[in-house]
């Protein structure tokens, strides 16, 4: 699936882009890979921590923004498999900025689409959010159009053999502006604790187990499904706790665009959710992309597909898997090794 395949990723020097680029190298035999980003510093920052790993493989920079079309036409030459990770995804920021977001997050993902159509690119995995499931910020909404885009890109591929599909998951722990690293900040300058709402519950996903769910979704995906994996939840005073403060938290409120609970998958997506091991998987409507469970059981090896319930939702409030104290307090010893 991975071997002797070339593979370009875009945002390619972000937080996901650039790890994941490096475990690929470190775990395949790839034909080349291709960092696609705006960024010139971060990419000849990333280039010779790529090179060392692995000198057999080809290693490609290619400077270029999702908006521009001919410069992904280019990109795109001879690539079997992308991932999609290029976005704006600041809440506040994109409030403030409409346009340009939607620039990069909607215009950018039809680019992608039509240069993954023009160069015949095998399968293409775009990297969604919780905040595209009802959204309530500009951002999310981005992300919901992106999502949409996506999947009915498969509905126009003619004889093309691109096939498209999106993986959603939340907000992955301890990434930039994430409350973790602003938890150890604030131990560390001994100030008191602030968080939103003390009723605040996360999904539980670390940037490693990211990698594993995008990898797995290229290998079960047929094209036109969206992927949401099974995920623990943590609560905002559990988290809290493990921190042991010594001094009572700050109650700021919900920022603008925030949610008390993240959600993956909203009751409107129900009669469309079925679920695997580790994922649950929103079909498309049968008229939105050539999509069919024969084929998906066929490829998968299932011999039966289970649907969710009518009424069923899938948010961090209502998740029967709840980390305890003790299993939170294992998963930040290993990440408080960054801010020692």
């Amino acid at each position: 699936m991975i071997n002797n395949k070339t593979i370009l990723i875009t945002g390619g020097t972000g937080s996901f882009g650039s790890k994941f680029a490096k475990l690929l190298l470190k775990k395949y035999s790839l034909k080349k890979i291709i960092i696609f980003s705006r960024d010139e510093l971060k990419q000849s920052e990333l280039k010779p921590q790529l090179e060392s790993i692995n000198k057999k493989t080809l290693v490609r920079f290619f400077i270029g923004d999702v908006r521009d079309k001919e410069r992904l036409n280019l990109a795109f030459n001879g690539v079997d498999i992308v991932f999609h990770a290029a976005a704006l995804k600041q809440v506040d920021a994109a409030e403030y900025n409409p346009t340009e977001v939607i620039k990069t997050n909607i215009i950018g993902a039809e680019n992608i689409i039509s240069a993954s159509l023009k160069n015949n690119v095998d399968k293409i995995v775009a990297l969604s959010t919780d905040k595209a499931c009802s959204p309530i910020n500009l951002y999310g909404a981005t992300k919901l159009v992106s999502d949409k885009l996506f999947i009915s890109a498969n509905n126009i591929r003619g004889k093309s053999k691109t096939k498209f599909s999106v993986l959603r998951y939340g907000n992955v722990m301890a990434s930039r502006g994430s409350v973790i690293p602003a938890f150890f900040k604030m131990k560390k300058n001994n100030l008191p604790p602030k968080i939103t709402d003390k009723n605040m519950t996360r999904f539980s996903l670390t940037l490693e187990e990211s990698f594993g769910f995008a990898l797995k979704t290229l290998q079960m995906m047929t094209g036109g499904e969206l992927f949401v994996p099974k995920i623990p939840t943590y609560r905002i005073l559990d988290l809290l706790s493990v921190f042991d403060f010594k001094k009572k938290p700050v109650i700021i409120g919900l920022r603008p665009g925030e949610k008390i609970n993240e959600e993956l998958i909203s009751k409107s997506d129900s009669i469309l959710t079925f679920e695997t091991k580790e994922f649950y998987v929103i079909r498309p409507h049968s008229k939105v992309a050539p999509w069919s469970e024969k084929n998906f059981k066929k490829i998968n090896k299932l011999k039966t597909i289970k649907y969710c319930k009518k009424d069923f939702s899938y948010s961090s409030d209502n998740n029967q898997r709840i980390l305890t104290r003790t299993e939170l307090k294992k998963l930040i010893s290993k990440i408080k090794i960054k801010y020692d």
